[in-house]
């Protein structure tokens, strides 16, 4: 898929459409990420790939390759409290981003089940691509 001219445009009408919908356009697998803007404080709402590991949703920063982490990642460090809007529910999350043995092993069942991640990890090298577990909050409720 081809990226469009304008991202953000985009976006934006991606999430207007999922939250319209009550979940992602074309049973895709995406979820809404919220973060905390590193520097603004302002709430940030992103499109990203939802995978689901060891029964969690999970995302990858890759950026589709790009040398740098994308923008959500740096804010999800600097505050891992983050909203997650799935289809048909919403929950609060705490972000973590296994590293070691822990990361390799999650990683590589990523790479099994969705081979281009392993394309955007050779592009990004030498930046190695984070994961990052969403830990649902015991308060989670369903939106309604």
């Amino acid at each position: 898929m081809s990226m469009p001219a304008d991202i953000k445009a985009y976006n934006r009408q991606l999430i207007a459409e999922f939250r319209t919908r009550g979940g992602p356009p074309d049973d895709r697998p995406l979820l809404l990420l919220t973060t905390t803007g590193r520097r603004t404080g302002r709430r940030h709402t992103t499109p990203v790939m939802r995978l689901v590991v060891d029964g969690r949703d999970a995302v990858v920063a890759s950026n589709r390759g790009a040398p740098r982490h994308p923008d959500w990642f740096h804010n999800l460090v600097a505050d891992p409290e983050v909203t997650v809007e799935v289809a048909g529910e919403t929950y609060q999350a705490r972000a973590r981003v296994p590293e070691g043995a822990e990361r390799d092993r999650i990683w590589a069942q990523i790479v099994a089940a969705h081979p281009f991640f392993a394309e955007h990890q050779s592009r990004a090298n030498p930046r190695t691509i984070p994961v990052v577990v969403l830990e649902r909050r015991a308060t989670a409720e369903p939106s309604g």
